[in-house]
Order: structure tokens, then sequence, then C-alpha cells
């Protein structure tokens, strides 16, 4: 399998998510029930924003799709909490499958470039 092109396709997605999050934070804190939170969909932008542009500098660099992975922890924690506030909208539990399939991806390529590599490749090495 060719770990690093699918590196790139997630910097490509994670360029596009962070760039929705960034745009249009209201409309998806309103779509997840969470209207006063919008600074946080805003901010959880900006971290994609910055992890697609690693994960493009870098692609063959593990540490940059881990760093993704860490990403998507704290997404889940935040729907989470979503979900708990709001338990029947389906938009959150929508979310809630698109992040873990979103985040076993991430881990398959970032352990995939761990073995291409021979070792946990940081940025810039």
């Amino acid at each position: 399998m060719n770990y690093k092109a699918l590196s790139l396709g997630l910097g490509v997605f994670s360029l596009a998510l962070g760039a929705a999050e960034l745009f249009a934070p209201k409309r998806i804190a309103r779509a997840l029930d969470a209207e006063d939170h919008d600074g946080l969909v805003r901010g959880f932008g900006v971290r994609e924003l910055v992890s697609g542009a690693g994960i493009l500098a870098a692609p063959a660099a593990s540490a940059t799709v881990w760093n993704r992975v860490a990403g998507d922890a704290l997404d889940m924690g935040a729907l989470a909490m979503a979900a708990r506030r709001s338990p029947r909208n389906r938009a959150i539990w929508g979310a809630i499958a698109f992040v873990a399939a979103t985040a076993a991806l991430d881990v398959l390529t970032a352990r995939g470039l761990d073995e291409q590599t021979g070792k946990f490749l940081p940025v810039g090495a």
C-alpha cells in the first residue's frame, strides 16, 4: 500500500475540513446543537489547517499523521460532550461515525508510514 499517497490525501482533506470549520463555524456549531461553541469549531479549523500543511510539507513523516490522530481524539471528546447535551441529534452521531472512520484511516496511514520508514519519523528528518 502507498502510505505516502494516503498521507497526501489526508493532508488535502485536512485543508478542506479546516477551511470549512474556519469559514463556517456558526453553521457547523448550529448543526451540532452547540451554537455557543463556534469559537471552538473555528479553533479546530485552525488545527486542521496546520495539520494539513504539515502533512503536505512532509508526507512521509508519520509524526504529521500521528498529529491528526491526536486531533481526532480532541474531536471525539468534543462530539461526546455534544452528544451528551443533545443525545437525539443525528448530525452529532453522524459526525462521531465520520471522525471514527477518519481516525481509523489516520492510524492505518501513520502505522504504515512507521513501518515503511522503520521508525517514527519526525518532521524535517
